[in-house]
């Protein structure tokens, strides 16, 4: 294989492995610091994206970035911070779109 070949099969691995995620978190999640968690870990595992409180009482999370570090991020949303009891996160799995740069609280 040429060095150009494994490059361009490097490259193309690599944007494989990025995604983007969609999640709903629902329970005790509203009013226990569960935005502030979310942007501490996702700011942790390098990811790009945002949080926010939903009128229906859950938080929704988009982020993107490496594939398992999303997993990982799933897995805290599913523990949550201290005070919040968590029932469900509804994650969907979405192509990577470079959609955000950093990681935000987003207030509307």
């Amino acid at each position: 294989m040429t060095e150009a070949a494994a490059f361009i099969c490097l490259g193309s691995m690599d944007k494989d492995q990025q995604a983007a995620l969609h999640a709903l978190v629902s329970g005790r999640v509203q009013g226990v610091f569960f935005r502030m968690f979310v942007l501490r870990e996702a700011q942790a595992l390098g990811l790009a994206g945002m949080v926010r409180n939903v009128a229906d009482g859950r938080v929704e999370v988009a982020a993107e970035g490496d594939r398992a570090k999303l997993e990982r991020l799933v897995e805290r949303l599913k523990a949550g911070p201290r005070g919040a009891v968590v029932e469900d996160v509804d994650a969907a799995w979405l192509e990577y779109r470079h959609d955000y740069d950093g990681f935000s609280i987003a207030y509307d």
